[in-house]
């Protein structure tokens, strides 16, 4: 499935096909709460919330945290967001839309910076895998940017996926910036991590939902 002639979807996992914002915005206040400070609303956290990660905490810390912090945060974020994914569901529609996309015979892969060991399963319960030709997360430290990610994922898939007809759907700057350092496109959903007023400086198409976005990236990449 694929060749250099058909157009190829990275997607997002944490915020675009898979909807966590409140397991996300629960493990945030469980973190803040190690450090003592009060917890954000969701509409804060999309304001706010900017990679790496260390830098978020810093507009909300006035400061950059310590390692020590950093490491105490960090893991008080994983243990609370693995106790309460569970409750989240796929974003509403997405199992249609990966379906629709590969049925008209274009590709898709799976890139995430959440760890690679809890993501490869996650996506697995669900059903989805099949849809994707690669299903890479995170690997190495957390809090960092995807752009490297990115580089790796799309030399696993050279000789199938031709970057210059490769778009990325992501819910955060972020995956606008990986997909630029490779060459590639970019459309941000706004249903995630981002406010859709921080998106819309990012300088790529910006959409309110999933079907918007792939409708988008077959016009981007056709």
């Amino acid at each position: 499935m694929g060749t250099h002639a058909n157009a190829h979807i990275v997607w997002d996992w944490n915020g675009t096909l898979f909807h966590d914002n409140d397991a996300i915005i629960g493990a945030t206040n469980a973190a803040f709460a190690e450090l003592g400070l009060a917890p954000i609303t969701l509409e804060q956290y999309r304001t706010l919330y900017c990679v790496p990660v260390p830098k978020f905490y810093e507009r909300l810390l006035g400061r950059l945290p310590t390692d020590t912090e950093w490491e105490l945060m960090d893991g008080v974020f994983h243990r609370y967001y693995a106790e309460h994914r569970v409750r989240c569901a796929l974003t509403e529609g997405a199992e249609e839309l990966l379906l629709g996309w590969r049925s008209a015979g274009h590709s898709q892969s799976l890139l995430s910076m959440y760890g690679h060991e809890e993501l490869v399963p996650l996506v697995r319960g669900f059903g989805i895998e099949a849809h994707f030709l690669r299903v890479d997360g995170r690997t190495g430290p957390s809090g960092g940017s995807k752009a490297e990610h990115m580089v790796r994922h799309l030399e696993a898939l050279a000789g199938v996926v031709a970057p210059e007809r490769t778009v990325v759907i992501g819910d955060a700057a972020d995956d606008a910036v990986a997909a630029r350092h490779v060459g590639a496109r970019a459309v941000l959903y706004s249903g995630g991590s981002h406010s859709r007023q921080s998106l819309e400086h990012v300088g790529v198409p910006v959409v309110d939902t999933l079907a918007d976005a792939v409708a988008e990236a077959w016009r981007m990449a056709a």
